[in-house]
């Protein structure tokens, strides 16, 4: 079952790439332009009511842009220095120059993410997150990609149990376990689904080559499982 949901999504992602109906290159053309290389993750701002939500989004940034052909700064530096200098609280520098990040980390572009939500589900296995991602340059305060993500993913069991019983069974064991989730993993399914569309990087093969591929749109709605 897990399988199949994890198809379903790889399938629903697809589905949305090729219906929005645009390339990378028209939705994110200040990404070709700037062509970034060094990525600077600001820690979260968390304005959801999970407290844990911003520690476990910090950690988990930094493979999809990697994965992207980006060079992301080590976390556990970034955040040690952000701590020193007083910035650990992002919220204060997103709307402000951001041209000190650049000098103090030789940063191209700083990436904020605003967590709006993190609701476990009250019956079933599910978690409602919603997460916007703003990638802002540090030369020119220009936003280079924004996406706003609203990501249900399927925390389930995989338990089946057949008649009446075997449903209240399946869907205890399945809200015990959404209660009970690990943030890490959930947070690791969310940015690689709202990413999946971002522009190549320096260090990816098809870097300055994936211009006319479909993308996403600003505000999506995506399904994944744990």
């Amino acid at each position: 079952m897990k399988k199949l949901m994890t198809v379903f999504a790889a399938i629903l992602s697809l589905f949305l790439l090729a219906s929005c109906g645009t390339t990378k290159s028209v939705a994110f053309p200040k990404m070709y332009e700037s062509d970034p290389l060094v990525m600077l993750v600001m820690p979260p701002i968390n304005n959801s009511t999970a407290a844990d939500a911003k520690d476990y989004f910090y950690t988990t940034m930094s493979v999809p842009v990697a994965e992207a052909g980006y060079y992301v700064l080590p976390p556990a530096m970034t955040m040690a220095t952000l701590q020193r200098e007083s910035a650990y609280d992002a919220e204060r520098f997103i709307e402000g120059d951001l041209k000190k990040f650049g000098d103090l980390f030789g940063a191209d572009v700083a990436i904020f993410t605003i967590i709006k939500k993190w609701d476990k589900a009250l019956i079933g296995a599910k978690v409602y997150i919603e997460v916007e991602y703003i990638f802002k340059s540090t030369k020119t305060n220009e936003i280079l990609f924004d996406r706003d993500a609203l990501i249900t993913c399927d925390t389930s069991t995989g338990i089946s149990g057949g008649g009446l019983l075997g449903a209240v069974i399946v869907a205890a064991a399945d809200s015990i376990k959404t209660a009970a989730t690990d943030y890490v993993p959930i947070a690791v399914k969310c940015n690689e689904a709202a990413l999946s569309d971002l522009p190549a990087g320096k260090y990816h093969p098809k870097h300055g080559a994936d211009g006319a591929e479909g993308a996403m749109a600003t505000k999506v709605t995506l399904r994944t499982s744990k």
